[in-house]
């Protein structure tokens, strides 16, 4: 069964610091790896990406906050998330693209609350 077990989400005062996790299972042939965020009211963004080659994508919005990494088995992505601000609440969703033709295949999202 195809699966992205997420984790790390909680509520963290500002400039503190989280570490999401994602691990992949029974997903073959993972193209990218990556974080999008959903705040109430507002559409799905971009957060971080990395491709099975190591390559990286920030938002502006994170860059030099957000760290994205992954496992040698490019199969677990983390997200370190420091000097966290309460711009950065929402749910977090893992995201992958897959197999020959990078099918998309969603988490369920964990929340990120960022208090005052």
């Amino acid at each position: 069964q195809v699966q992205l077990l997420e984790s790390g989400g909680g509520l963290v005062q500002a400039g503190g610091s989280l570490r999401l996790s994602c691990v992949a299972r029974s997903i073959f042939i993972i193209n990218v790896m990556g974080w999008y965020r959903q705040a109430p009211g507002k559409q799905r963004e971009l957060v971080a990406t990395i491709t099975s080659d190591d390559r990286i994508n920030y938002a502006d919005s994170v860059k030099g906050r957000f760290t994205i990494s992954s496992d040698n088995a490019k199969t677990t992505v983390y997200l370190q998330m420091n000097s966290l601000k309460p711009e950065d609440t929402a749910v977090y969703y893992c995201n992958v693209l897959y197999g020959s033709r990078r099918y998309p295949y969603w988490g369920q999202g964990t929340q990120v609350t960022v208090s005052s």
